[in-house]
């Protein structure tokens, strides 16, 4: 009898190299017509409440870069954060995210599931890598987000010595994101005339961000309620003063 030994994999090696300027960038299309809007909206949020400094570089299907076995590897995430990155030219517009080159490691990456072949969660550990494997092995990113908007399912995993673990949520059906120091959860309504499951963002204390549409709803509503208290206060000062002559009383003359 003859035993199999099927071969040892080799730890691939990673390093941080500047992408070429002829470099051809993956441009692969949109999966679905959901995934540019809710990665917009999770940017919308931090911006109007905030909590988006010069420094930091968000993104959407944008390149993160790493050369692994001297071969240049790309993936494009749906939504990405990094907390600090090296500012570039300013007649340069950055094409693509070397992380440990260009600034800091990519904190939080997160991917908006398809109905194509469930490639988000792949850990193919050969070229072309899986998702899961890149994000986990490669650029061992600390929260790896995975969302079906059509469930709708959200999970969270989180690098635990070397491996993603599957995190659960709070009471709320939120998951802490330790990186950006907010909740993330599923809350469905309208935006942009869309009524979806939309990803949002929760502080510590369960505030709900607002998108900018909604505080620019919320600052016409105050506006709105205040020349209403205005007329209304406006109304009753005639009132009296009609009241007061009716009296025999001017009330110019008073005060």
């Amino acid at each position: 009898m003859v035993l199999e030994v099927r071969p040892v994999q080799e730890k691939p090696t990673v390093t941080w190299e500047a992408l070429p300027a002829d470099f051809i960038l993956p441009d692969d299309p949109v999966e679905n017509i959901q995934q540019p809007p809710l990665a917009a909206a999770l940017t919308d949020a931090l911006g109007a409440g905030g909590l988006i400094l010069p420094e930091m570089l968000i993104g959407s299907n944008f390149g993160l870069v790493a050369t692994v076995n001297k071969k240049i590897v790309v993936k494009a995430p749906d939504w990405f954060y990094v907390p600090q990155v090296q500012p570039s030219a300013t007649d340069v517009i950055r094409r693509s995210y070397t992380p440990n080159l260009e600034g800091a490691p990519v904190l939080v990456v997160m991917e908006f599931l398809s109905d194509t072949d469930n490639g988000e969660l792949s850990v193919r550990a050969t070229p072309p890598y899986g998702k899961l494997y890149f994000y986990e092995r490669l650029l061992q990113v600390p929260t790896y987000v995975t969302y079906d908007p059509y469930e709708p399912s959200l999970e969270v995993r989180q690098l635990q010595d070397g491996r993603y673990i599957l995190q659960q949520p709070d009471t709320n059906g939120r998951w802490w994101i330790p990186e950006i120091e907010l909740f993330l959860g599923i809350w469905r309504g309208e935006r942009l005339c869309q009524t979806i499951n939309w990803l949002r963002w929760w502080d510590r204390e369960g505030n709900l961000l607002l998108w900018s549409s909604e505080q620019a709803e919320q600052e016409r509503q105050r506006v709105t309620l205040e020349r209403q208290r205005a007329e209304q206060e406006r109304q009753r000062a005639d009132l009296l003063a009609a009241k007061l002559r009716e009296l025999g009383i001017d009330p110019d003359r008073l005060g």
